[in-house]
Order: structure tokens, then sequence, then C-alpha cells
């Protein structure tokens, strides 16, 4: 499957993209990419104060085949190995 990174997460893989076969879930290949590559994405994605204040499984967004994964399955989404995930950081404004 392809990874596709977005904005401050691209600096924190150190890649756009990267190809992966190894993950058969989201939250699989969150946990991945923290192991692998940099584990402050787990942390942006997942343990920030503000996806816990909302109530949200996630603190940005992550697509698989252009589907929310919040409108899917959350972080037990599963991936196949021709699928293409973009992952957004949290976005800041006001």
């Amino acid at each position: 499957m392809k990874v596709r990174f977005y904005a401050t997460f691209r600096e924190l893989i150190g890649r756009k993209e990267i190809e992966l076969n190894s993950s058969r879930t989201v939250g699989e290949l969150i946990d991945y990419l923290a192991e692998h590559y940099n584990p402050e994405i787990k942390k942006q994605l997942l343990e920030s104060p503000h996806a816990k204040e909302a109530g949200k499984a996630i603190d940005g967004m992550i697509l698989v085949n252009g589907h929310n994964i919040l409108h899917l399955k959350g972080l037990d989404t599963e991936l196949k190995d021709d699928d293409e995930v973009h992952i957004f950081p949290p976005a800041g404004g006001g």
C-alpha cells in the first residue's frame, strides 16, 4: 500500500510517501510508523489532548482510498496491499 504524508508529518517521517505491505489495520499502521520512523506521529494522532477532549479517535485526518476512517471503522479500518492512505496532521487556525 502507498502511504502519503502531509505538512508536518512529512518532516516527522522524513519522506513524502512510503510503500508498505505489513499493516492489516490503520491502528497497526500507526504503530508501525511510530516504531520504524518516529514515535511523535502516534503521539500527535492518538494521544493529543485535543483528540481526547473532542472524544475523537484521532487528531488529524486519515483517508483510506479517499474515505475518512472516522466514517469507516476508525483505527480498526482494514487495509489491503493496493490501498492508498493519506495522513494529515491536526489543522490549526482560529
